[in-house]
């Protein structure tokens, strides 16, 4: 670990060791992993990740999660939450995510409390700063920390920070939760999540692993990486997902040209 990324790291654990016990809001990606080891290292047993599970979290990220709080040997709380019950976040609004998170972190405000926990942390980072991200405001209102943004640590750091450590998710592809794929205005609903998270597992087994299928009512549009789009493509591999998507219920399969990015649906507002 270079001196600057030992200094942030540092840094990081001093803002965690200002909080007696924490609640750490955790997904199983590198940003959560690092905060969870940096406070369970720092904090050990008053350390608790907690992880909300609702329709729009794959299992296969559950088990993630699962597997890594195992391995760290952190007291792991799992809540089970429905944002599906918030009408702004079903009708799919531009600033959705701001009702999902105020739902979410309310919950993992009550199970903090529960536990005598006096503080809740999230992962987000200084790359989140620059994005459309009105999540951000329901955390921000909730008075959850974010130790990985107060450190000053971006994206990188933390993918570097996390190698160095030998946190195994340290190269993990990111992820967003699949409510992330609904176009602006289209309704959300569990039959539709289900249906876009086996379309994304088939892209996964095929070792598509940097993927997106995005939802525009009855097509399907697939992001990868733009060095995938060829593989995806080729004969063979491009039938196959057809006719696979075809059989979840999508009429059209189609390959966007531009490639996968984050935040793609943000491009229309």
């Amino acid at each position: 670990m270079t001196e600057e990324l030992k200094t942030k790291y540092d840094r990081l654990k001093d803002l965690i060791r200002e909080m007696p016990s924490l609640a750490v809001a955790f997904s199983g990606g590198v940003d959560s992993c690092l905060l969870l080891t940096a406070a369970y290292e720092v904090l050990a047993d008053k350390a608790v990740a907690v992880t909300a599970v609702d329709a729009a979290f794959p299992e296969r990220e559950l088990d993630d999660a699962r597997r890594f709080c195992t391995g760290l040997g952190v007291r792991h709380i799992i809540r089970r939450v429905d944002p599906l019950t918030e009408e702004n976040y079903r009708n799919n609004r531009p600033d959705r995510c701001y009702y999902c998170k105020r739902l979410i972190f309310s919950d993992i405000i009550s199970v903090a409390k529960e536990n005598n926990l006096a503080f809740v942390a999230e992962g987000s980072n200084m790359d989140d700063i620059g994005d459309y991200r009105p999540g951000l405001r329901a955390i921000s209102e909730l008075s959850v920390k974010s130790p990985l943004r107060d450190a000053g640590l971006n994206k990188e750091d933390i993918r570097n920070i996390a190698k160095a450590l030998n946190i195994p998710t340290w190269n993990k592809p990111a992820y967003a939760c699949l409510a992330s794929r609904f176009v602006y205005g289209e309704e959300i609903t569990e039959e539709k999540l289900c249906k876009i998270d086996k379309a994304e597992q088939i892209l996964i087994e095929n070792g598509f692993l940097n993927e997106r299928v995005r939802i525009h009512g009855n097509m399907a549009r697939i992001e990868v990486p733009p060095a995938d789009i060829p593989r995806l493509a080729s004969e063979g591999i491009r039938e196959m997902v057809n006719e696979e998507f075809r059989k979840l219920g999508f009429s059209y399969v189609a390959l966007d040209m531009q490639g996968y990015r984050t935040g793609s649906m943000n491009e229309t507002l």
